[in-house]
Parts: C-alpha cells; structure tokens; sequence
C-alpha cells in the first residue's frame, strides 16, 4: 500500500475576525512568482471593485503595473503609479481576477456587504518547482525547472462611510 503524504496548507496571516473576512488562496499555480508579487502588492489596499477594474484593465493592457522589486530591465510604462516601470501580465491578472472573484463568492456565501469589501492580505510567493531537463548537443542534457506559486487573498468588510449612505 502506497501512502501519500498530503500537505496541509495555512494562511500566512493570523487573527483575523471570521465574521468579516472572507479568504481565498491558490496553490501550486502556474505563473510567475515574481509577476505574481507585483500584482499582489498594487491590488493590496484597493476596494474589491477598484481591484477588479484595475485587473481588467492590465488584462486590456490600458494600465500596467507598477514594478518595484524586479524592475531591473523593465521598461518605463505611461501612467504608472508611484514607480515608473511596469508591465502588463496578463496570464498572472487573469489568475488573480479568478481568485478575488472566489473571495467575493466566498463573501456572499458568509453574508458580508459586497460593496464593502477591501483587500487587506494579498500575498504570493514561490512554491514546489517541477524539474525537467532539455536535450542539448552531443547527448547531454540540462535541468529546466518551473517554479510554481501560491497566492492568498484576504477581504475584509469595512464599515459604511457617512459620504456612501447618502
């Protein structure tokens, strides 16, 4: 009999209030882990709404994201905020945007406000890597290896500004 040994994965964050939050997190994704962190970092902070539109309008390459880390040969892009490299990518948005509209699901299916949703964890960072190797010249070969990413996303339900009620 073969046992398999089954990981149990946590939240890089902690005491958080079950009633208004609402998690999501994506494991083992096959996107960039530095493309992935960039994006994380520009969303935290943002309305659940603003956030979608953000990502949406990388996905149309309208408005690129801020590079801050890894910027080294990025080229300066029109627009952005606060730094002046950036890029557009788009697989790693379209991943985020999938996941943030689980979080809003997961939101719903709770009982939290929607429209009072902010985004107070977004993390991402590298995970298992899946080694492969590539034939080169006089039968040798190299290791290629794919570095896999995990993605987590806490929403919070902010209460009502007097300005909104009205």
């Amino acid at each position: 009999m073969v046992e398999y040994i089954v990981p149990k994965w946590g939240y890089s964050i902690t005491d958080l209030d079950p009633e208004r939050t609402a998690k999501v997190a994506g494991r083992e994704l096959r996107i960039s882990p530095k493309h992935a962190r960039e994006v994380c970092k520009a969303i935290k902070g943002m309305r659940l709404e603003k956030a979608k539109n953000f990502l949406e309008k990388v996905i149309a390459k309208k408005t690129p994201v801020p590079y801050k880390r890894y910027n080294l040969k990025v080229g300066h892009k029109h627009g952005v905020q606060k730094a002046s490299a950036g890029r557009y990518p788009v697989k790693t948005a379209q991943t985020i945007l999938k996941l943030l509209e689980g979080a809003e699901a997961n939101a719903e299916f709770k009982g939290l406000d929607v429209e009072n949703l902010r985004i107070i964890h977004a993390s991402a960072y590298p995970g298992f890597k899946i080694k492969r190797s590539i034939e080169r010249a006089m039968g040798r070969a190299s290791a290629r290896f794919e570095t896999l990413t995990h993605v987590e996303l806490v929403l919070e339900q902010t209460e009502k500004s007097s300005t909104e009620e009205t």
